[in-house]
């Protein structure tokens, strides 16, 4: 009874009930207006119904003559035309974002000011050229989008397995001297996030100086609603991202799905671990969580803390000099190339930068180009992209969970698989339980580790970062551990969905580029 109580008077529950009401009252009042006080024109009677469809069809015109995916577009013309007034109230409250002005003006004076940091000369430039070869158009679209620079003096290390990155992060959270930034979707309270508060608090008092940036909305369940006022308590400078309140607006679909730590401006941590117990299974709800992740020594670190400081500042809205925290020394030559990069909505960022960097590199591969992802709910460009790299030959793999953390979602995935297999591509399960790792290795030379699933909220509405890398050492690690997890998965090439289960996901895929 006393967990059933917790449930019902929990800040989550409060809030659907709450967003149910609004949605509720927003349909019904128009209607009673109707009842109570009927539109007249030239005493002709217009029934409302009639006034949200008309207002439906124009906004379904605008809606097919903007640049939205295909599929989308897709999603709107059916609630649309079936739910006009539905429709028109979803889309203006959820997602027609306008964020205010202040925020837009102060995003570009935050973006003006990590711009000089950025620079590339032409110097750097033929030296990208002549090195990177093939792949140089890849990295030069990142910097061309997003302004993030490719760094050759970086050393990059590849955890295969949240308990190593655990173990490193502590390590170096412990050798922290100026700052510690760290910036994760969920943290939840148990013993791996525990662990790390005891040595930021350590840290506080020798002078350090420690950021935490969360999601509201990742850790609603998770932690109160006060746990960033308890923190600052420990003399931690914590945001809470995107506050999440009872009142319908597109701006909450945009989370920080980030996973980020930036250590006195010389190492970064980016990987798909959340700071929750499960990430280092030390419990196992869905069996053994694989996850991966990147420790980054060397000048890209710097793109890394300007991705953080530009989120920062603008959800504090306040404005402070980067240069007080960009590492001023020297770096030792690294082997390869590097370049973190960022992505978000279309009103933070320009392009749908996260599914560009897979596109190229998918249309780039000769030989392999091996993927995991916990979700595959892909739009036809990439699942265009895919299809046509296995049949010009590429081995195309792609490893998926086995058990599920969301059993709607593991259908809607398991859908996706028919039309890829039909052209060639592989797909696999992690028999051993969840595989939470996103990352792309390409032809040994080339790879993406990061935040980005290969679903709608990932490529389309997200906060994320990742990074990309060409003919760093890590690779062979990176392959090696992808040949592991070939070994211990299940080919799903029998695999056959329950009709009615094909079905339900069908219907459900023609809206997922809304959720």
């Amino acid at each position: 009874m006393r967990k059933f109580f917790k449930i019902v008077f929990s800040r989550m529950t409060l809030v659907i009930v709450a967003i149910i009401l609004q949605i509720g009252l927003s349909i019904i009042i128009p209607y009673l207006i109707n009842q109570h006080f009927p539109l007249y024109f030239s005493n002709v009677f217009i029934p409302i119904d009639f006034v949200f469809s008309v207002l439906g069809i124009l906004l379904l015109i605008k809606i097919i003559n903007s640049d939205m995916n295909v599929e989308g577009q897709l999603s709107w013309a059916v609630i649309l035309l079936a739910f006009p007034l539905l429709g028109i109230l979803i889309y203006f409250l959820f997602v027609r974002v306008r964020p205010p002005k202040r925020h837009k003006k102060f995003y570009e004076r935050v973006r003006n000011e990590i711009t000089q940091y950025q620079h590339k000369s032409q110097d750097e430039d033929e030296s990208l050229r002549q090195n990177l070869g093939r792949f140089y158009g890849q990295f030069e679209y990142i910097y061309s989008a997003t302004g993030n620079k490719t760094y050759s003096n970086t050393e990059v290390k590849y955890l295969r397995q949240g308990e190593i990155f655990c173990a490193e992060l502590l390590e170096e959270i412990k050798r922290a001297q100026k700052y510690i930034f760290m910036e994760y979707f969920i943290i939840e309270n148990g013993r791996f996030w525990h662990t790390i508060l005891n040595v930021l608090k350590k840290k506080v008092l020798e002078g350090v100086e420690v950021r935490v940036m969360y999601d509201d909305l990742g850790t609603i369940h998770k932690l109160p609603a006060n746990f960033n006022k308890k923190l600052e308590k420990f003399g931690i400078k914590c945001t809470k991202f995107n506050s999440f309140v009872p009142i319908m607006s597109a701006v909450h679909n945009n989370r920080d799905h980030r996973k980020m730590t930036i250590i006195d401006g010389k190492v970064g941590f980016i990987s798909g671990l959340n700071l929750a117990d499960e990430y280092v299974n030390l419990k196992q709800p869905y069996g053994h969580w694989k996850d991966t992740g990147l420790k980054l020594t060397g000048e890209a670190v710097k793109s890394m803390l300007l991705m953080f400081l530009q989120l920062y500042e603008v959800q504090n809205q306040r404005f402070e000099s980067f240069s007080n925290y960009i590492y001023q020394g020297d770096f030792e030559p690294g082997e390869g190339y590097v370049c973190p990069y960022g992505d978000g909505p279309r009103y933070f960022y320009k392009e749908y930068i996260a599914e560009n960097v897979y596109l190229n590199i998918i249309n780039q591969a000769q030989k392999y180009l091996w993927i995991t992802t916990p979700y595959l709910i892909i739009d036809n460009k990439l699942t265009t992209a895919l299809t046509n790299a296995a049949r010009r030959g590429v081995d195309v793999r792609i490893i998926t969970p086995h058990i599920p953390d969301k059993k709607y979602i593991f259908g809607i995935t398991r859908s996706s698989y028919r039309q890829l297999q039909k052209a060639g591509v592989k797909i696999f399960e992690y028999e051993k339980g969840f595989i939470h790792a996103k990352q792309v290795l390409c032809d040994d030379e080339i790879a993406i580790l990061g935040t980005i699933n290969f679903d709608y909220r990932s490529l389309l509405h997200h906060y994320e970062c990742g990074v990309l890398m060409c003919k760093t050492p890590c690779l062979k690690d990176m392959k090696r551990d992808f040949e592991h997890l070939f070994n211990v998965s299940i080919d799903m090439k029998n695999f056959k969905q329950n009709p009615v289960v094909r079905l339900f996901c069908a219907i459900i895929k023609i809206f997922t580029p809304m959720l």
